[in-house]
């Protein structure tokens, strides 16, 4: 019996984890973390099965408690809101490795998923994500370029979400430079690792 190639690139992918670095309700393989913000709590349900690396990069972050106090530093209505990279003087919070890529996983960048950021290296996401606030199919990947990997879906606070791509931009923020940055950016108080269901 010859299993599908995704089948087998995930069973890689899964197996791949550092055990270090799956702590966090290892057995659960759709673990729930809040966000609690300045603008509300967003819940999101990751996906382990699909985006084994990618949640455990993520969860390593909320483990150690490296998301508290960081603004969405990015908000383009109708696309996405960004955020996991800087603190609130808009100092880059420190990185781990760049992972890999896990933007062939099967999920798309639909409305209200959960994906990483990076550079137009495929392979450089480290702590950065964000929101889809739309249906970005531009952001999967096809025959000829790498995508973004979605991770997760957002399965409470969309209201949240949708006050804070309303919020007002500058063309270019004064620290970084970066245009879409909101004038008074929303902080991530804490992310709250959930309760299995």
């Amino acid at each position: 019996m010859r299993l599908p190639l995704l089948l087998i690139i995930t069973l890689v992918s899964w197996l791949a984890v550092p055990a270090a670095e799956a702590q966090i309700q290892p057995n659960n393989p759709f673990p729930r973390v809040k966000m609690v913000t300045s603008m509300g709590d967003i819940v999101v349900e990751l996906n382990r099965l699909k985006a084994p690396l990618t949640v455990a990069n993520f969860l390593n972050y909320v483990e150690i408690g490296s998301y508290n106090n960081t603004v969405f530093h990015r908000v383009i209505p109708e696309f996405v809101v960004q955020g996991g990279g800087f603190d609130p003087d808009f100092i880059a919070k420190p990185e781990r490795p760049p992972i890999v890529n896990e933007s062939g996983n099967g999920m798309s960048n639909k409305l209200g998923t959960l994906a990483m950021a990076r550079s137009s290296d495929p392979h450089s996401a480290t702590r950065q994500f964000y929101f889809n606030m739309a249906d970005n199919n531009s952001l999967d990947p096809n025959p000829s370029r790498w995508g973004y990997a979605v991770f997760g879906w957002v399965i409470e606070g969309e209201e949240v979400l949708l006050k804070i791509a309303e919020l007002e931009t500058t063309m270019q923020h004064e620290i970084t430079g970066y245009p879409d940055v909101p004038l008074e950016p929303p902080v991530l108080i804490r992310i709250d690792v959930l309760p299995p269901l």
